[in-house]
């Protein structure tokens, strides 16, 4: 379905330059709004931020678009994605909008949308919504304008949630924990969380000024995470994104455990818990050490296309709760309606606790695959799929690589590139069989 605006999440760019200025906002919210009055005479929306400079205007333009349309708005300040999806379910709302653009800098700013659910919205509705941008916009009358107030609890209520999804009797007492928030929306919830379950808790990434998210620190920088866990002899550190839907996990020795290893360790706990686990799902980047580590454990790996709304989609169809990207994107459906990197983190830390085992000592047998990604740039109206010497290639490859090793060629969604992976057990051997399929995809 093509839409103009709304991209695999949301509405995402560069703040200043279409679509992220106020004027377009104003028009979108005026338009989301009429698509929820078709449902509710008198609908109500929560808007929630990250912590860039540019949300308090973003924030009013939506304000004033849902305004005119006729639709009452909560607002919660800086709040995480996946608070923003809670507390729309919580309190029965219309809809959750949350102004962010995740791990990107902060000149650059977005929009996405959450149901009355708590879940993302399907295609179809995004579509309408741009539809409806189309029309002339239809003001209501004075008496019929929507109104905005403070949500003053909002973060109080968050927190207590994330507590919430793990049991009563996890304590993390005499353990140390390093917490990075990015300097993003989590920044006032996440230390609490963990303090309160009683663990000893230092911060970095915590002060934002509104121009410092996800600048050196956070889920995509986890080096800060690495540095700060060794300089202050934490057993572990927990990094999240700018809008806190993101973890990476350091241990006390400086090990990082990316989204495939902690997706592992959170299945196998439930199967120790005696749950049942039928399968998990990854997307095409998922590692296949983890895919054969699953499979001794009876596991199913489904993979998805590599996005965590396609993760979702798939988890749904089949009824799993399980499910995740490398990149630290991780679904606990059974605890939540959408990735969340505070309960993900709760969720791995639970199991560290309940198995008596460092997490070292759970993903013990579980060695990943070095990957070799290169990108291939394709000359103009080359298509890739008809590419006779790169299928051979790709035979040949296969061929050595056995059940050692797997291949994935996909293009660009961004760019005029291939992307060409090669993950094998042995290092060299992917390096080089990556770069034979390469050279016969540049070849054309």
């Amino acid at each position: 379905m093509s839409r103009s605006y709304f991209g695999t999440d949301g509405i995402r760019g560069t703040v200043g330059q279409p679509p992220i200025t106020p004027d377009f906002m104003l028009q979108l919210g005026h338009a989301v709004g009429q698509v929820l009055r078709r449902q509710a005479p008198r609908p109500t929306v929560l808007i929630g931020k990250d912590t860039r400079i540019s949300g308090y205007m973003l924030e009013s333009s939506l304000e004033a678009g849902f305004a005119s349309a006729g639709v009452d708005v909560l607002l919660s300040g800086p709040l995480p994605t996946p608070g923003v999806a809670y507390l729309t379910r919580a309190l029965r709302l219309d809809l959750g909008v949350v102004i962010s653009a995740s791990h990107n800098a902060y000149m650059d700013n977005g929009v996405k949308f959450f149901s009355a659910r708590g879940e993302k919205l399907p295609d179809e509705w995004e579509a309408d919504v741009e539809a409806e941008m189309l029309k002339p916009p239809s003001w209501v009358d004075s008496a019929s304008l929507g109104k905005a107030r403070r949500l003053d609890d909002a973060r109080g209520r968050y927190i207590e949630f994330c507590k919430s999804t793990v049991p009563h009797s996890l304590s993390l007492r005499g353990m140390k924990i390093v917490i990075d928030a990015a300097h993003g929306a989590a920044y006032h919830v996440a230390p609490d969380v963990f303090h309160e379950l009683g663990a000893t808790v230092v911060t970095i990434g915590c002060s934002p000024d509104g121009l410092n998210i996800n600048a050196g620190v956070g889920a995509t920088a986890p080096q800060a995470l690495g540095a700060a866990v060794a300089e202050h002899r934490a057993d572990y550190g927990v990094a999240l994104d700018g809008d806190a839907d993101r973890l990476q996990l350091v241990d006390a020795q400086g090990r990082l455990y990316n989204g495939d290893e902690l997706l592992y360790v959170m299945a196998a706990d439930r199967l120790a818990q005696g749950q049942s686990v039928p399968g998990v799902v990854g997307t095409l980047m998922t590692n296949i050490a983890v895919e054969k580590a699953l499979h001794r454990l009876g596991v199913e790996l489904v993979r998805a296309k590599v996005g965590d709304r396609y993760v979702l989609e798939e988890l749904s169809a089949r009824g799993w709760q399980l499910g995740g990207e490398s990149s630290g994107h991780l679904l606990a459906l059974d605890r939540h309606t959408t990735g969340d990197g505070i309960v993900s983190a709760l969720q791995v830390l639970k199991a560290v606790c309940s198995r008596g085992s460092s997490l070292a000592g759970l993903l013990e047998g579980v060695t990943l695959y070095p990957q070799t990604m290169i990108n291939v740039r394709l000359p103009d109206g080359s298509d890739w799929q008809r590419n006779a010497a790169l299928a051979d290639s790709q035979r040949l490859v296969l061929r050595e690589l056995g059940s050692d090793g797997r291949v994935l060629i996909r293009a660009s969604g961004t760019e005029p590139v291939l992307r060409v992976m090669v993950e094998a057990r042995d290092a060299e051997l992917g390096r080089r069989c990556a770069q034979r399929m390469a050279a016969a995809a540049a070849a054309g």
